[in-house]
């Protein structure tokens, strides 16, 4: 391969980093962590099969297999890099996504077309890579890519989020309403048969002035969380928790898909082009009904637990719902500021507790007098919209080669996602994570946490 392509070893500290005391010991390290990473991946797609791997639900979700297959390939072209020799020329056109800088490859809307290779085929490929990761171990060429293996790393943790949620549009589409998790979700939520109510909603007052946000140490990053920068921020308040299904189903109830002040010109397009009735994955009962919906999740499809925040909300809905509460979305700083003053970075439910969808916030013991309400759910159970859109912050550089093409070249007509979800791997999201996605994207878990001025 031909490094001008993909400069996979030369990412530059600044963008990618990895801090070390000693820089064998830690690449030798890393190389454990990328195989485990990839089980995990593998015990992922377990619970489906060769079918359920192979198809395609809709263009922007992509078959499992595909996943497997792509991921694969990138720790493919790193080892090229150091001379190990390519698997297959036409994995190349294949697996890859939107690299542009390495040539033409198969369009996304036609990857449910690919059923050649086979799943046996793609698994084979995988194991192959694998041993040839495992050789790594004690290689003197190992430290010099270690940058592109994080990376890759970090790359297919992103992927095991988009198979769960690729699979769940895929199964909402059967008839069936197949379940993709049948065994007991892991500390399994316990409210011992009863109902215990949501955690009441309150704000969070910040003071104004000048922040820091972005990312600023020596860990790893992706370029577009960089570089570390100054921000004014005028006074706000921003909610302690999620927004429930039961108080979005209150705003349905109220007609809020029906009265266009409450949403902007393009969301109330977006409705009635879609005749929109509710999120995704609600099944909505006839007009009129005060039943509540049923709703489909990754464990079949169940009663609406209105105490549970709501997901699979797109912007347009988020803001509608946002301006119908009398509120509106934070910005990505007014978020990373909030959730820097909660430091709740390593709680919260992610896809290692296995329950895969959000879980109500759990009622805290009462505060003392004059203490400053608790900020919950800021990490995992339901990515968050903000009303930033998706642009570089100030300074901001792309790294050299095609990763050049990771990030950068999506900073237009996208919003900024904020906090990880119940489907994001337990490590991969930081607070001064930036996810980003169109306005109308409703497949992924997407949630609401309101905001208001003072």
């Amino acid at each position: 391969m031909a490094c001008d392509h993909l400069t996979l070893v030369g990412v530059p500290e600044g963008a990618l980093h990895r801090k070390v005391m000693n820089r064998h010991e830690a690449a030798a390290s890393l190389v454990s962590e990328v195989l485990a990473t990839r089980r995990k991946t593998i015990r992922l797609t377990e619970p489906l099969s060769a079918e359920d791997a192979v198809v395609q639900s809709m263009p922007d979700a992509s078959p499992a297999k595909w996943h497997l297959g792509h991921t694969t390939w990138l720790f493919d072209r790193v080892l090229q890099t150091i001379g190990v020799p390519q698997t297959s020329k036409h994995y190349e056109y294949i697996f890859n996504s939107y690299y542009n800088a390495l040539g033409k490859f198969h369009p996304r809307p036609r990857r449910g077309m690919l059923t050649r290779p086979s799943l046996d085929e793609v698994l084979a490929y995988r194991r192959a890579i694998d041993a040839r990761l495992a050789d790594l171990e004690g290689s003197p060429r190992l430290a010099e890519i270690a940058p592109a293996l994080e990376l890759g790393m970090h790359h297919e943790q992103q992927h095991q989020e988009l198979i769960l949620t690729d699979i769940k549009t895929l199964f909402a589409a059967n008839p069936l309403l197949p379940a993709y998790a049948t065994h007991p979700a892991v500390g399994e939520v316990n409210r011992g048969g009863r109902s215990v109510g949501p955690q009441p909603l309150a704000f969070r007052a910040f003071d104004g002035g000048l922040f820091e946000i972005g990312h600023g140490n020596q860990s790893f990053c992706y370029d577009n969380e960089a570089p570390r920068h100054k921000v004014y921020i005028a006074p706000f308040s921003i909610a302690t928790r999620l927004v429930t299904a039961g108080e979005y189903l209150a705003f349905i109830h109220d007609g809020g898909y029906e009265r266009p002040l409450l949403w902007l010109s393009d969301g109330w397009a977006w409705v009635n082009a879609n005749a929109k009735r509710g999120p995704l994955y609600w099944a909505m009962p006839e007009r009129g009904s005060r039943e509540p919906p049923r709703v489909f999740t990754l464990r079949g499809e169940r009663d609406l637990d209105e105490d549970s925040p709501v997901c699979h909300v797109t912007y347009y809905e988020a803001d509608a719902y946002a301006r119908w509460a009398g509120a509106r979305l934070p910005t990505e700083a007014e978020w990373e500021v909030a959730a820097t003053a909660a430091n709740t970075e390593a709680s919260g439910n992610f896809a290692d507790e296995e329950h895969f969808h959000p879980i109500p916030a759990q009622r805290s013991s009462p505060s003392s007098s004059g203490a400053l309400p608790e900020l919950a759910q800021m990490m995992g159970d339901a990515w968050e919209w903000t009303q930033s859109a998706y642009l570089p912050y100030p300074g901001f550089r792309t790294v050299e080669g095609a990763f050049a093409e990771y990030n950068g070249k999506f900073m237009v007509g996208q919003m900024v996602l904020r906090g990880g979800s119940c489907a994001t791997p337990r490590g991969h999201v930081r607070i001064t994570y930036r996810n980003y996605f169109p306005p109308n994207a409703e497949w992924q878990f997407s949630g609401i946490r309101l905001a208001k001025d003072p």
